[in-house]
């Protein structure tokens, strides 16, 4: 007679568990909310800082650009240098940079200070989700703690809107940053309360700096083309130049990582099945969904006529439709997966930007913006927390960090990708009718037409793409490929499998 060993315990279950998955939501608040909290303050703080209208622009991209150049780096630092240290590291550079943004006194030292909290959060971010993936490794715990994580990722990017308009409506612009400071000191806090010691040194030695510098130079050059490409325009000598040396780049970087005894990008992780649709799906669902933020936005102050605090009160609803699509979503998983919801809920989010797309000039709030930005956020929240889970369902936790990086990569390529491509339609639609004399009001909004409507179109993509992606019900974490004592012989590292 066999008897079957017991179920491990349930970490989720535990107080320590349930304070670890709060802290590690945390993480993920501050870091998302960050992303969007600026976009209202934009207009406070070009007034403030005298920016010129082609400069204000790099409020956001110098953010966007360092946080997506340096986030396979940070993460897959994580997973050598270990997760805690890194977290640590990356919150107190988010933390310090925050204030300097705070106090800036003229626009190059905040472009600066941002392009600095940019490669704290390409630091912070991935750990944080590795240690989550790590910690909640059982089926059940963790399709519960990715589906909070998923949530908190589309609650915060609604919420720093909200912030956003309340702080540079109320005691100024200056407080989207320093309301930062005081949850980075928590977050450093609960990080040497919560999480365990994991320093890694031993294949520091054979660390590839080569691949290092390659993959950041090359994710850098790519942003900061998508940004610069709809000011230069696209088939402009400069832009062609630059995404042909990035592409250059990132075939060197392919070529390193096969021929280096210890890449820093592991290629079997994109064997991983799911894995590289999951991370596809985001790009093309964030570049229609950020973009549907940034037009709306503009849509409010600049036709409406909003004030930022009733610009950013008027996505309440869409963060409340968030969370409670994210909370129904992480439960139907165990049931139906995550493909399905995946793709139903980014054709949702389509049929909503979509009624975005046919807003009038003298548009009403509760009957041309509520009911498209209800239907999307039930949407963006089904795609946020399944894109994240199907995104971590497979991974080893040797890799934990690096899959963590990738997804979020994916977030900040998707912005950039996004932004360049529906700003170049917006303003091209704009220029024309601008230049026909046509009343600017009607002029912007026939630009955000012609961008929303191409959002929605991307999110139909997505949808397409998603079915791509693996359909994880829970399944267990694998255990790692490279789990593995190694030690030194003659200045050479010897790997023995650990079976212990």
């Amino acid at each position: 007679m066999t008897t079957e060993p017991p179920a491990p315990a349930s970490f989720l279950a535990t107080r320590r568990g349930q304070l670890t998955l709060v802290f590690l939501c945390t993480v993920a608040f501050l870091d998302f909310a960050g992303t969007s909290i600026i976009n209202v303050a934009l207009p406070s703080i070009r007034n403030d800082l005298h920016f010129s209208i082609q400069n204000l622009q790099w409020v956001l991209s110098a953010y966007l650009m360092t946080y997506g150049g340096f986030l396979l780096l940070g993460g897959r630092a994580a997973d050598l240098l270990g997760r805690r240290r890194i977290l640590v590291g990356g919150t107190a550079l988010f933390a310090l940079s925050s204030i300097a943004c705070g106090v800036a006194q003229n626009s190059g030292t905040l472009v600066a200070a941002r392009l600095v909290q940019g490669v704290g959060a390409a630091m912070m971010t991935p750990a944080a989700l590795s240690i989550l993936t790590t910690s909640f490794n059982q089926g059940t715990d963790r399709l519960r703690a990715l589906g909070a994580w998923g949530a908190m990722v589309g609650v915060a990017s609604v919420v720093g809107v909200l912030l956003g308009g309340l702080l540079s409506g109320g005691p100024g612009w200056r407080w989207v940053f320093f309301v930062n400071p005081p949850i980075c000191v928590l977050v450093l806090i609960a990080a040497y309360r919560l999480v365990d010691n994991d320093n890694k040194q031993s294949r520091l030695a054979h660390f590839d700096a080569r691949g290092a510098v390659l993959v950041t130079a090359a994710m850098l050059l790519t942003i900061y083309a998508l940004i610069r490409a709809p000011e230069v325009g696209w088939n402009t000598t400069r832009t062609i130049a630059e995404l042909l040396g990035a592409a250059a780049l990132l075939v060197v970087f392919l070529i390193n990582e096969r021929l280096h005894a210890n890449p820093l990008v592991p290629l079997s992780i994109f064997r991983i099945k799911g894995l590289a649709g999951a991370d596809s799906t985001q790009i093309i669902a964030i570049a229609g969904f950020y973009s549907m933020f940034f037009f709306i936005t503009l849509y409010m102050q600049n036709v409406l006529r909003y004030s930022p605090t009733k610009a950013g009160t008027a996505y309440v609803p869409v963060a409340l439709g968030v969370a409670v699509s994210a909370g129904v979503c992480s439960r139907l998983f165990v049931r139906t997966g995550t493909r399905p919801i995946m793709a139903a809920g980014a054709l949702l989010a389509a049929g909503g930007v979509y009624w975005l797309s046919r807003i009038p000039v003298h548009g009403s709030y509760a009957s041309d913006l509520l009911p498209g930005l209800l239907i999307m956020s039930v949407g963006l929240g089904a795609v946020f927390v399944s894109v994240q889970t199907a995104a971590n369902a497979g991974v080893p936790p040797d890799k934990a960090g690096l899959a963590a990086a990738l997804i979020n990569a994916s977030f900040q390529l998707g912005a950039a990708l996004g932004l360049a491509i529906f700003s170049n339609i917006a303003t091209s639609r704009t220029n024309a009718l601008v230049a026909r004399h046509v009343a600017l009001p009607s002029a912007l909004t026939s630009g955000f037409h012609r961008a929303l409507l191409a959002s929605s179109i991307f999110l139909v993509a997505a949808a397409v793409i998603a079915l791509r992606a693996t359909n994880t019900k829970g399944e267990p974490m694998p255990a790692s490929e490279t789990e593995q004592i190694i030690i030194e012989f003659d200045g050479r590292p010897l790997a023995i499998p650990d079976n212990t």
